[in-house]
């Protein structure tokens, strides 16, 4: 089949006008391994290394001291160390911003009076006072608190989600689009437990802001299925046609949602955190940003493939063979469906073998209008 003149000539332009005639559903197979070799490093890192928890989760002391050229993190561990405190478990870094510099310096729990003497090594170290060392504690069980509450609004917000795209659209793409929101979130963490990025109460608020930005993605996918199924049930087309016409058509507007979404988060990364010295926004804005980018994959090779695959053998069966290419593309853009019709009278058994084979060998071509739409029947007259 020819490519019409209105067709794009080169990629880009035909992702841009929307003309794209990618087989999703055929290249299945390798989308859903790599999601299933994600989980599996994920799992196999927690195991072996696990999370670089923060201060707030694993509870002890934390010290902001004064930076300057004779005070950094080497000599903020020269103290730990002359006050019998062990560096191993403990995390020494620098902050700078435009106005001042820290050393941060968190450690284990340790004894009040070890703590008071820290205090008053690191102000004699830094050259400053006691009063401009800031100090703190935090209990370890206000972070078990925090999970523990976090863990409830994740069941919940699943429950509410898979019940809520049960009665809108039916179980399996509910099955679906929460099979695409935990592999979002284990992409994650995975990323978090390789690299050992450090785990805070902000890190958990992106990771459930994750949730909501997933599940839009998949939504808007599944409605377009939804629409297209409608529409193309008179022709008993494949639903993994149905879902690669719809994947199609609204690839770019996926993936422009994604770039207006990522690039504020980049910018929240970059420059609040890389110019302004925020931490805290450094460690919103990764976990937002790690968790977009694998929202954008699972919608697309995850959520949408594993609809089509429990659809695969359910309702009445296709008389189409699966549209590819060109023919995918004409049904994308609107331009007709077209497809190898085959007739299930003579594919039964018993039937004639060349007379099968010389129907499925035909190809049907037809425009869109006539496919989708019937002569109306004359109607009968009424009996008097």
């Amino acid at each position: 089949m020819s490519r019409p003149d209105h067709i794009a000539p080169t990629g880009p332009g035909r992702l841009y006008r929307g003309q794209t005639a990618v087989d999703f559903y055929g290249r299945r197979k390798i989308g859903l391994a790599i999601a299933v070799l994600i989980v599996v490093v994920t799992f196999g890192s927690l195991f072996t290394q696990g999370l670089n928890l923060g201060l707030d989760f694993e509870g002890g002391q934390a010290w902001d001291v004064p930076a300057s050229e004779t005070f950094g993190v080497d000599e903020a561990e020269q103290v730990l160390v002359d006050n019998g405190v062990s560096v191993t478990g403990s995390k020494v870094q620098e902050r700078s911003s435009d106005s001042n510099s820290l050393v941060t310096v968190q450690i284990e729990e340790v004894p009040e009076a070890t703590a008071d003497q820290l205090t008053q090594a690191f102000a004699t170290a830094s050259g400053s006072s006691v009063d401009d060392v800031s100090f703190s504690f935090t209990s370890s069980s206000w972070g078990s608190d925090i999970t523990e509450k976090a863990v409830r609004a994740l069941i919940i917000f699943l429950l509410i989600v898979a019940v809520f795209i049960s009665i809108r659209f039916e179980w399996r793409m509910a099955v679906a689009a929460l099979a695409a929101m935990a592999h979002d979130v284990l992409f994650a963490v995975g990323i978090y437990t390789v690299f050992q990025f450090e785990v805070t109460p902000a890190t958990v608020i992106a990771f459930l802001t994750i949730l909501g930005y997933s599940l839009y993605d998949t939504i808007v996918v599944f409605d377009r299925v939804q629409e297209n199924e409608g529409k193309y049930a008179s022709v008993r087309m494949p639903y993994a046609d149905v879902v690669n016409i719809s994947m199609n058509q609204v690839l770019m507007r996926s993936i422009n949602t994604s770039i207006s979404s990522i690039l504020p988060v980049t910018s929240l990364l970059l420059i609040g955190s890389g110019l302004l010295g925020a931490t805290t926004l450094r460690e919103f804005a990764l976990a937002l940003l790690v968790g977009m980018i694998a929202g954008v994959y699972s919608s697309i090779f995850v959520a949408s493939p594993l609809l089509a695959t429990l659809r695969a053998n359910v309702g009445r069966s296709s008389r189409r063979e699966r549209l590819l290419g060109e023919e995918l593309r004409a049904a994308v853009v609107g331009a007709g469906v077209s497809g190898r019709v085959i007739d299930s009278a003579v594919t039964d058994e018993g039937a004639d073998a060349d007379e099968a084979d010389l129907v499925k060998t035909a190809a049907v071509h037809q425009p869109a209008e006539r496919i989708l739409s019937h002569p109306p029947r004359p109607r009968k007259k009424k009996r008097r």
